[in-house]
């Protein structure tokens, strides 16, 4: 996870209830500083600093049979701004130039370990640094305002309108995971990872034929069943078997 602590940033490896600090490049062979922090002191950051959000659309079976969407014969992806990034714990702002509905989408978010170039599904599992729980938060009503500009950037890249965390782990049971999203304690969605329609490999490995993916960038998985539009001062949820929770606050 990274953090910060007395007005300095850091990033360091879960431990129970402490965070052993380490120095370095976490994407690099960091090295351990033999500091060890209370969880309760730190104030989270976004585990990673992403130069590129790569979001999937209609990545799941079940989303597209109900919705009436064709599975897609490549991967259907938009592009987010790194400046919509924000931590557990953050809140979500309210847009000022956009009064209409803004959904919640809980998603997998892939973080990339190493630079990968046109790699092979085979090659893309070693291209993975590791996963975590994301908030694709989108303001919908902007996409098709102008029919002749769809504007996937613009209602995907407000403030704050990607949460990440709270922390990256190395692995995950795509097979047996679910994602659970609650909203003020409500939940609206439960989905399994097993149903995507490009699994992270292929998605690295297809995604990277197209655009160099840099340690750091994320790419997220999609979402499924159950996205509904947030009311201000909502708690949203984002929780992954094996990862954690996210939380945020919208508004």
């Amino acid at each position: 996870m990274r953090f910060e602590h007395g007005g300095r940033s850091g990033f360091g490896r879960l431990d129970g209830d402490a965070v052993q600090v380490f120095r370095g490049d976490m994407f690099a062979a960091p090295e351990p500083t033999g500091e060890r922090l209370p969880r309760t002191e730190l104030r989270p950051l976004p585990p990673c600093r992403p130069g590129q959000i790569l979001g999937l659309w209609n990545n799941f079976h079940a989303a597209a049979q109900k919705n009436g969407w064709n599975v897609p014969a490549e991967p259907l992806y938009f592009l987010k701004s790194p400046s919509s990034l924000a931590a557990d714990g953050a809140p979500i702002p309210v847009p000022r130039a956009h009064d209409g509905r803004v959904f919640y989408e809980g998603e997998l978010a892939v973080v990339i370990g190493r630079l990968a170039r046109g790699v092979s599904v085979a090659e893309g599992p070693a291209h993975i640094f590791g996963y975590t729980c994301a908030n694709d938060v989108s303001a919908v009503e902007l996409l098709q305002r102008d029919p002749s500009f769809p504007q996937w950037t613009r209602a995907k890249s407000f403030d704050g309108f990607c949460p990440l965390g709270p922390v990256i782990v190395p692995d995950v049971d795509l097979a047996r995971a679910h994602v659970r999203t609650r909203v003020g304690g409500r939940e609206r969605q439960n989905y399994p990872l097993a149903d995507m329609i490009f699994p992270p490999a292929e998605l690295v490995a297809r995604l990277s034929q197209d655009i160099t993916l840099h340690p750091g960038d994320v790419i997220l998985c999609g979402t499924s069943l159950g996205a509904l539009p947030m009311k201000a001062g909502s708690e949203v949820e984002v929780e992954i078997d094996g990862i954690g929770t996210l939380r945020n606050v919208y508004g």
